[in-house]
Parts: C-alpha cells; structure tokens; sequence
C-alpha cells in the first residue's frame, strides 16, 4: 500500500481542488480548475513543441558555455591554494546574486538573441558544477597519488588517469544539480526578453490573463526539470556506472 500512496495523495489533492473550484466558482484567471487547465495545456497541441525545444536549446547552451567554464576553473581551484582564495569569492558572489537582476542586465550587452539566454542559465548553474568539479578532484586518495609520483607521473598523468576517474561521481552530482538551475536561468531569461519558450508562454499567459495556460506551462517545465535531472543520471548509470564502484562510491548518488 505504502508505495501506491504518492500517487494517491497526489488524485486527492486534485481532486479537493477541483471540488473547491467548483462549489466556491472561484474565477479561471484567478486558479483554475485542474480540468481547465488539462483542457488549455491539451488545446495548445503541437504548439509546445516549439516552445519546449526553444528552452531545452537555451539549457543546453547555457550548460556547455557552464562546463566551459567550470572545468578549467575547477581544476585550478583544486591543484591550486592561491586560484581557490583568488576565484572562490567571486563564485560566491556569483551564487548569491538574484538571477533576475543579472537577467536584463545580460540582456542589455549581449542583446536578446540565443547568446544572452545562454549567458543567464551558464551563470546560475556554473556554481555547483565548480564546487562539485573541485571537490571531486581533491577527494582522491592520498595514497594513490603518492604512487602517481613514485612511478614519476607528471600532475597533468595523475590528473587524466587518477583524479579524474575519482572524480566523476562527484561531477555528475554537480551536473544534476546544474542542469535544473539551467532550466531556471532559462525560464528567467526568457521572462526578461524572449518570444518563445516555455518561459515566455507562462509569462505571456498570465498578462492576458490565460492563467489555465500559465499552469499548463508550469507542469511542463516541472517535468522537464524531472527529465533533465533524470538524463544525467541515466548518462552516469549507462557510460559511467563503474564510477559508484570506486572508493566512497557507494552509488547512492546515481
């Protein structure tokens, strides 16, 4: 039974607001029934495909420009004392500044094309890609490391046959995590200055007040969230699954 009550909580839940929608006629624009907004979502057809290639295009863009630039720093941070006092403060900072006001701000330098999206999703999600990068690499065994250089390994060796391996595992949690923070940093950007996307489709709907669409797009970019999250891990568990059998691997985070 236990495993059944997920999906069961989740048939009540809709069905009590739908009920409550109903007996209060509380207005579309202002929630809408979970019917309306299945029948919205459904007679949007074929249109979300577009929209949802539009922002899965800006995610995987993002993420590549993130990777490009989170390895080589998460690399320096790691063999590195001075590059991780020098580079860690301005990640920080980085982190803890709203998207949304970095958003408009990259619009206005890098105009409102494909580039700039890509900027704002690369800058939320290169965060924890950094950490997880460095982390993983530091997380190497001493011991093999002292045999990298008894057998006179130079670091650039150690660091392609034995940090990275090591690291993996930790790279792809940071990848999980990065990847939804790219979809946010793409729904934001698209907010800001787009005309497609999921992201525009939920921000227009609400100004016309087509709020049923609005959720519509809600629930699509959740399970694109899912997907994307899932992908990641699907990836490690096909190509990289000998990466949970390595020291402290004990594959709970695949």
């Amino acid at each position: 039974m236990g495993r059944y009550a997920s999906p069961i909580a989740i048939l009540v839940a809709l069905g009590l607001w739908e009920a409550a929608c109903r007996v209060f006629a509380v207005p579309r624009f202002l929630l809408p029934a979970p019917s309306a907004i299945a029948v919205e979502t459904w007679a949007f057809g074929a249109n979300w495909w577009g929209h949802v290639g539009a922002t899965l295009l800006t995610v995987f863009s993002g993420l590549g420009l993130a990777l490009a630039i989170a390895i080589p720093l998460g690399v320096a941070i790691a063999r590195s004392p001075l590059a991780h006092r020098v580079v860690y403060p301005f990640l920080v900072i980085n982190q803890a500044t709203p998207v949304i006001a970095i958003a408009p701000i990259v619009v206005v330098l890098a105009g409102t094309g494909l580039l700039a999206k890509a900027i704002v999703a690369a800058t939320v999600s290169v965060f924890p890609i950094v950490v997880s990068i460095a982390t993983g690499l530091m997380a190497t065994p001493r011991e093999y490391l002292e045999l990298a250089r008894s057998i006179d390994d130079t670091p650039s060796k150690a660091l392609a046959r034995i940090r990275v391996p090591f690291a993996v595992r930790h790279i792809f949690s940071g990848l999980r995590v990065g990847v939804t923070l790219a979809l946010i940093g793409a729904v934001v950007a698209e907010f800001v200055s787009a005309g497609e996307g999921v992201g525009y489709i939920v921000y227009s709907s609400t100004s016309y007040m087509k709020t049923p669409l609005a959720f519509g797009g809600l629930l699509i970019l959740a399970a694109m969230g899912l997907g994307l999250f899932g992908a990641v891990g699907l990836i490690q568990r096909t190509f990289f699954s000998w990466s949970r059998d390595m020291p402290g691997g004990d594959g709970t985070d695949a």
